[in-house]
């Protein structure tokens, strides 16, 4: 099994929140599109495998015409192995799905939703700068369903300012009555560089502390499973069947291969990453080299990277792969584990390595710690 990422990095406008990379100019978008053709082209022979998932993320893939997804997909099938039943994800705006929309996307060949909804509290979605409403957010949804989507994903942020829990817990209401297949929600991070940053830096927003965030993940994991979905990683709940194949990909360490700007591919002895600017991609593509940088992945690196990845798992990482990718380093592991342990923070079943549920909350604190330098 392997995967393909299509990095698509145009935004209508810059959410307060994100670092991902993006420009709010479409000038080069032509250009950009011809590039990506031509990634493709040039490496078609990285991936011998059975393509089993495709991803348009960003940035946001919903600005992208019928035809230019066409002549994405088309490209993929005619370069690839493309199982029949492959799931193809696109990233989407609320406010870029309209009927006509929705009905380009399934005829392109589009099967599964994201859509980054985030909140459906106006004032939220207001401080974060988003471009849709919240009545626009719930009607893209029962719009995708009556186009006959029925692998839909939606995005939600908690932690953010002057979210109480009341006003999360009408959010996870909504969100679960929307009887869709799948959530992806996350705690707001406040990343450098970017409006949030700055800000909270002059106080003009303040974060709830860690004890109020933890509440609304307590109180979103549980609401969650009690309606159905099952919490199978950290940031991410479906129902049975609707886990994302493509993301899963990621965190068991399947072969995948990252198109377009930024993009990071993952060959299982070697990681690659493209070059983060549009114009310096474009030319470096245009010119045939030059446009991403890769590394040999040690034993270490490869242990380190079934640890990270899989550990956000309800599997957890597998106590057998670590020994067989290295048995001195998980010697030097089991050592480090010890007090996570004793603390109920990490279970150790003798064949997995599993966060607790307490310890699901401070997954990176404890990755950190046990994380081999």
């Amino acid at each position: 099994m392997s995967g393909i990422y299509i990095h698509i990095p145009f935004c209508k406008k810059a959410c307060h929140y994100c670092d991902f990379h993006f420009s709010t100019s479409l000038q080069s978008k032509e250009q950009l599109l011809s590039a990506l053709v031509k990634e493709l082209n040039i490496r078609s022979n990285e991936i011998g495998d059975t393509i089993e998932t495709i991803y348009f993320g960003g940035g946001t893939p919903s600005l992208l015409s019928k035809n230019e997804l066409h002549q994405l997909l088309s490209t993929i099938k005619s370069l690839f192995s493309v199982a029949h039943d492959a799931e193809i994800t696109l990233e989407a705006n609320p406010d870029d799905l309209s009927l006509q929309k929705l009905n380009d996307l399934k005829t392109v060949g589009i099967n599964r939703l994201s859509i980054g909804i985030q909140s459906f509290r106006p004032q939220d979605l207001t401080l974060m700068n988003r471009a849709h409403s919240s009545s626009e957010a719930m009607q893209c949804v029962e719009s995708a369903k009556k186009v006959g989507f029925n692998n839909i994903s939606i995005d939600l942020i908690y932690g953010i300012p002057d979210l109480g829990i009341e006003a999360w817990e009408k959010n996870l209401k909504i969100a679960t009555e929307l009887d869709i297949q799948h959530i992806s929600a996350y705690c707001l991070t406040i990343e450098n560089k970017t409006v949030f940053s700055k800000w909270e830096k002059t106080k003009k927003i303040t974060l709830p502390d860690d004890e109020e965030t933890l509440n609304q993940f307590i109180r979103m994991k549980d609401y969650f499973q009690n309606c159905g979905f099952e919490h199978y990683e950290i940031s991410n709940f479906g129902r049975s069947g609707f886990y994302s194949k493509h993301n899963s990909s990621y965190w068991f360490q399947k072969h995948y291969l990252g198109i377009g700007p930024s993009a990071h591919s993952f060959q299982g002895n070697t990681r690659s990453w493209n070059v983060s600017n549009n114009a310096k991609y474009i030319k470096a593509i245009e010119e045939g080299h030059g446009f991403s940088s890769m590394e040999s992945l040690s034993a270490k690196d490869q242990f380190n990277e079934h640890l990270m990845t899989r550990i956000r798992t309800k599997w957890g990482a597998s106590i057998e792969e670590l020994i067989r990718i290295d048995s001195f380093l998980y010697e030097e592991l089991r050592t480090n584990t010890i007090k996570w342990v004793n603390d109920g923070l990490l279970i150790d079943n003798g064949a997995h390595l599993i966060l607790s549920q307490e310890g699901l909350f401070v997954a990176d604190t404890i990755i950190a710690d046990l994380f081999i330098v």
